[in-house]
């Protein structure tokens, strides 16, 4: 009796948030740099689940397409959106 081998289907899930070391793989940027950035007010403001700190990653996406302005500008281009 021959074993039937099965084929494993992997399928890629997309997070909907991602943490800070996460962000920084996606942003080519060490993770101290994005602790900077967030200080700085560089990113979108994260949610803060308890103290978990994640970036949504629809909201880093429609950032990243908008040129990555800063918090400030970030913000009043969201306003303007809606």
């Amino acid at each position: 009796m021959k074993t039937q081998k099965h084929t494993e289907v992997r399928q890629v899930q997309t997070a909907l948030a991602l943490s800070a070391k996460e962000l920084a793989e996606r942003l080519g940027v060490s993770l101290r740099h994005v602790r900077r950035m967030d200080s700085a007010g560089m990113l979108p403001r994260p949610c803060r689940l308890g103290r978990a700190v994640r970036w949504s990653t629809e909201t880093i996406n429609s950032w990243l397409a908008a040129g990555a302005p800063d918090r400030r500008t970030w913000q009043r281009i969201k306003g303007e959106q809606r």
